[in-house]
């Protein structure tokens, strides 16, 4: 079996680097990655890789974000030129991991019926930026008792999927889904958890702000998502600043949420960063049965939230259908 890994990215110097390195040390055999234009030291990083020869990089040049566009690209290219058996779709600022054994080892396991596979996004928050490495500071997670629904926000439970290799695949924007296909989601099991570090300083954010906003007035592939679009008018009305101060999780806040159970310290990253820095071997040990606990009650949440989506868009429906019968 062999497992393919892309990701997209721009200006992501802060945290390319440990992301490939993670993967291709986590179960994934190669990395298929695109670069749209970065000037950060971005494509250098990923040109190393490729002289390693566990990459494979296209340059992309177009102004604007295709995301799905893109990400579809290298996913098709995975199955087509790479012999993939699964593809995993990532940001530059996911972190998949699995939940017991390699990434390839969860996914050997998965019944030949079923091509999906729903892994669980958890947000790790900010918190006060002392120049020191990403995964070094953000040790905080947010612990989900009940959704978050508001559209807007940072932290909404959402999941990813990875998925069987397809020559024909489609990948919706956000590589939240794919798009007619003829794969079987296996959606009551999340054996794989993305770790997610959207805010990892204030300049990184100020940057990515930017150039989601640019992208999305131009209307490439759709409006923006709630946060980019509230992050783009806080930069716009000269706010991008004290709107990041105002979501960095200090120590006093810190110690509030993990005592009412809102926050929790998660250290794993950082630990088998650390681990591959120093020339170990990453492993993954199964799940306790209190952190099966845990989380199964944030899975619920998951549902939950997914439920009340459900229902906006069933709502929203029916307004535009009575809007074309009054008409």
């Amino acid at each position: 079996m062999k497992l393919v890994v892309t990701v997209l990215a721009r200006d992501e110097a802060d945290v390319i680097d440990a992301q490939i390195s993670f993967h291709l040390n986590a179960g994934a055999d190669f990395v298929i990655a695109t670069d749209n234009n970065s000037r950060d030291g971005t494509t250098e990083i990923l040109e190393g890789y490729v002289r390693e020869g566990v990459l494979h990089l296209i340059h992309e040049p177009a102004e604007g974000l295709r995301q799905g566009e893109w990400v579809t690209r290298m996913a098709r290219l995975a199955a087509t030129d790479f012999g993939a058996d699964w593809v995993i779709n990532t940001d530059a600022d996911e972190f998949w991991w699995p939940r017991g054994g390699s990434l390839k080892e969860v996914l050997a396991a998965v019944p030949e019926q079923y091509g999906i596979v729903q892994a669980f996004w958890r947000s790790f928050v900010p918190r006060p930026d002392d120049d020191a490495f990403f995964a070094d500071r953000m040790i905080v997670r947010l612990s989900q008792q009940a959704p978050i629904n508001d559209p807007t926000s940072f932290y909404r439970p959402v999941i990813k999927v990875a998925h069987r290799a397809d020559p024909h695949v489609l990948v919706a924007r956000g590589n939240h889904t794919l798009l007619d296909s003829s794969f079987l989601p296996l959606a009551t099991w999340h054996p794989l958890e993305v770790l997610h570090f959207p805010l990892r300083s204030r300049a990184q954010w100020t940057r990515k702000v930017q150039l989601q906003g640019d992208a999305f007035t131009k209307h490439i592939e759709r409006a923006g998502t709630g946060y980019h679009l509230k992050g783009y008018d806080a930069l716009r009305a000269g706010r991008i600043h004290e709107q990041y101060e105002s979501l960095v999780v200090d120590d006093a806040a810190l110690e509030r949420g993990i005592a009412d159970g809102t926050l929790g310290v998660d250290s794993r990253l950082r630990d088998a960063l650390r681990t591959l820095r120093a020339g170990g071997r990453l492993t993954f040990a199964a799940p306790t049965d209190a952190e099966d606990v845990a989380y199964a009650v944030e899975t619920a949440v998951l549902d939950e939230a997914y439920i009340v989506r459900a229902q906006r868009r069933l709502d929203a429906l029916e307004q535009r259908l009575e809007s074309l019968e009054a008409g």
